[in-house]
């Protein structure tokens, strides 16, 4: 079994997942951890790589918080949502995507060209493996499935 794979399962079993400041920079570390050994970067690779990634992960939260903070939000009270209201709203959440998908392929083609192609598809599905364990794990711990 992978270790990042047991460090991850010990390391969120220590905790309850409660979501302060410290619990998401274990979570950091342990994505960290997890996507340099996915990727196996060696130490210039890494070196170029993070700082990329970092700025992404940055701009991508940015616009996660955007989208909360300006759609979902009014979105709560959504019978006092006029249509004129509504037509804003879906036209800034359609500019958000849009924002979200440059940014993903931008990712993709500054990895790509300090790391290789392949390593740059092989970050999309660390990431996916790293949400679907952090998930499991999550459901473990609060007694789901």
């Amino acid at each position: 079994m992978n270790k990042y794979i047991v460090i991850l399962f010990m390391l969120f079993t220590a905790f309850s997942f409660s979501q302060n400041k410290k619990d998401w920079e274990k979570i950091k570390s342990l994505k960290v951890a997890y996507i340099t050994e996915k990727l196996s970067l060696d130490s210039r690779e890494a070196q170029e790589f993070w700082p990329i990634y970092n700025e992404y992960e940055e701009k991508r939260h940015a616009l996660g918080r955007k989208d909360h903070n300006e759609i979902r939000s009014k979105l709560k009270n959504s019978d006092d949502l006029t249509e004129k209201d509504a037509k804003k709203l879906l036209a800034l959440k359609i500019s958000i995507e849009e924002d979200e998908e440059e940014l993903d392929k931008a990712l993709l083609l500054e990895v790509s060209k300090v790391t290789s192609a392949k390593k740059a598809l092989l970050l999309l599905k660390a990431e996916e493996d790293f949400k679907r364990d952090l998930i499991k794990q999550y459901r473990h711990n609060k007694g789901g499935k």
